[in-house]
């Protein structure tokens, strides 16, 4: 039964009380003696992605301070635990806690950071869509240990897997319609039981590489939660808590403990959930939100370890089922002593990684950020850095393939650049995927097609300074079936090189293969055709700001508007 259902059944309706409690006491003295709830405090986090050390910038900010960094959130865990004194504490993840990693963990194929949050007490964790970046067979290896078979033992060290369990409930294999790792767990906490569902977003697939993703089918994550919550109930567990790999946005002037108008797949998935469900713990947008939806508790604590979700159950000793649930999102903040066991393992890794991170790849003359303008009343512009990394792609391959233009996805940008020198490891941080850059021909009405998808996915290519064009706001937006249906982009504005698109015409353009195998929703690059394979992105982008240093951010004049661009 869920935590509103409880309070209400609690109102008036003495025959629930007596069959669920007993008989219903009468006096103070014998209200007392029943059995006191049991108290559970459960510590959760998402979307670590491998930030071991102190992340940079507005990154390594949240609330007004300055936040995350392993070292720091291992203390505040431990003292957390200890703060809940006699309540039994499980610490959980909601995903992504690898993957779009900054060099130190990457390079290590995220090993460091497995480690480091197995250190730091971690109990259960959902698989988000980056623990697929490099496959299933390597998210296997990942639980279960064993070097890469491809790189070995980097460190020199055996790796022994995590020392927590991942749970992937809607992840199955196609061939034997089995999940691909345990979808639930069960957890004992003074004779009852708490239950915890894992899952990740239905739409991985289409924003993980499709060799990320072979051989898996993703289920609904409602109907998946309701399936296994209904085994859960058979088992005898009543307390059920969803660690979700997808979230949801509140409005800007929500707070960190706030749900302010919130939106997103969260609020119609938890909406759906069977009664059973008390908690949902979710994440996948980076977003800080402590909701009541429906009747359950939903928090998520942004990203990058910035904070924990400090989660309060009480569970009652004879029916099993959580009769209250609070939570609070605590900044983790800098002012508290680094824990030496993980300040021991950044220091080993940054040994072996050597001289690599620190070298100097290039200048920048101002900070280049990946903030997107503002078009027609959304974030659906250009971003400085995104130009100027499109600019980079195209600068690799317009010589040898005749490319005569560059997109680069919103999603591969994932940090931004400072002032002054960058250095590899930088570089990585903003490109940390390895993904190859691919040329392919698109005939003119097909780039049209491609430009119209932006406005169904809600997404912006950015594009290199070959590349111009102007949106219509009040144009129509198409559907993911009919995407070119779409009348957003003016025909006949698109140009590239200051040259008129011509529909029939074919042109060679570059992009990187996550979106050459229609990642992002972007399907209309599938149909390209002559694809060849160029260098990873990452070098591409290494090249040119060496080549150009110093870098100054692009102006951002290649997408414009009706309002800009009157019609003549």
């Amino acid at each position: 039964m869920s935590i509103t259902g409880m309070r209400r059944a609690a109102v008036g309706l003495t025959a629930f009380a007596v069959a669920a409690f007993g008989a219903v006491a009468t006096t103070p003295e014998q209200a007392d003696a029943r059995p006191k709830p049991v108290d559970v405090s459960l510590l959760a986090l998402n979307d670590f992605h491998g930030n071991l050390e102190p992340p940079s910038g507005s990154s390594g900010t949240i609330a007004g301070q300055t936040a995350g960094g392993v070292e720091y959130l291992a203390t505040h865990l431990a003292e957390l635990r200890a703060a809940a004194k006699k309540k039994n504490t499980i610490t959980v993840a909601a995903g992504d806690l690898i993957g779009a990693s900054p060099l130190l963990s990457a390079a290590f194929h995220d090993e460091p950071t497995i480690e480091a949050l197995s250190m730091a007490g971690l109990d259960y964790a959902s698989v988000g869509n980056h623990e697929f970046d490099e496959g299933a067979a390597e998210l296997l290896r990942i639980q279960n240990g064993g070097c890469h078979p491809v790189d070995g033992c980097a460190d020199g060290t055996p790796y022994r897997g995590a020392g927590f369990q991942y749970l992937s409930a809607n992840a199955f294999k196609t061939a034997t319609g089995k999940p691909l790792m345990a979808p639930y767990a069960i957890h004992k906490v003074q004779g009852v039981k708490v239950g915890f569902i894992g899952m990740t977003l239905e739409g991985t697939p289409e924003i993980v590489s499709q060799q990320g993703v072979a051989g898996l089918t993703f289920a609904d994550e409602a109907n998946t939660a309701n399936r296994y919550a209904r085994e859960l109930r058979r088992k005898g567990v009543e307390a059920i808590v969803v660690l979700l790999h997808e979230g949801g946005t509140q409005a800007a002037t929500g707070g960190i403990n706030d749900c302010v108008g919130m939106t997103g797949p969260i609020v119609d998935i938890t909406n759906r959930m069977d009664p059973s469900i008390d908690v949902v713990v979710s994440g996948h947008t980076h977003q800080a939100y402590n909701c009541d939806i429906n009747g359950k508790l939903v928090t998520s604590a942004s990203s990058f370890g910035r904070l924990i979700t400090n989660i309060d159950l009480k569970i009652d000793r004879r029916s099993g089922d959580i009769v209250s649930a609070a939570a609070e999102n605590v900044v983790v903040t800098r002012d508290v002593a680094k824990d030496p066991k993980q300040t021991a393992l950044i220091s080993r890794y940054k040994t072996v990684l050597g001289p690599v991170a620190g070298r100097q790849v290039g200048v920048t003359s101002q900070a280049i950020t990946r903030s997107q303008e503002t078009l027609f009343g959304t974030s659906l512009g250009e971003s400085p850095l995104g130009n100027l990394i499109a600019d980079a792609q195209f600068a690799a391959t317009d010589d040898e393939q005749g490319a005569v233009a560059a997109f680069m996805n919103p999603g591969g940008v994932r940090a931004d650049l400072d002032a002054g020198p960058v250095t590899y490891e930088e570089a990585f941080t903003v490109q940390p995927f390895a993904n190859n850059l691919v040329t392919l021909d698109l005939t003119g009405a097909q780039l049209y097609c491609v430009l119209e998808q932006q406005f169904v996915t809600g997404r912006t290519l950015y594009p290199s300074a070959t590349v111009g064009y102007v949106v219509d706001p009040s144009g129509t937006t198409g559907t993911v079936a009919e995407p070119c249906a779409g009348t957003r982009v003016v025909r006949g504005s698109l140009t590239l090189g200051g040259t008129t698109v011509d529909t029939a015409a074919t042109y060679r353009v570059t992009v990187n293969n996550f979106l050459a195998g229609g990642g992002d929703g972007f399907s209309a690059l599938t149909g390209g055709t002559n694809l060849v394979t160029g260098q990873i992105d990452l070098d591409a982008f290494v090249d040119y700001l060496t080549a150009q240093s110093p870098v100054s951010a692009p102006t951002l004049d290649r997408i414009r508007t009706t309002a800009e661009v009157p019609a003549a």
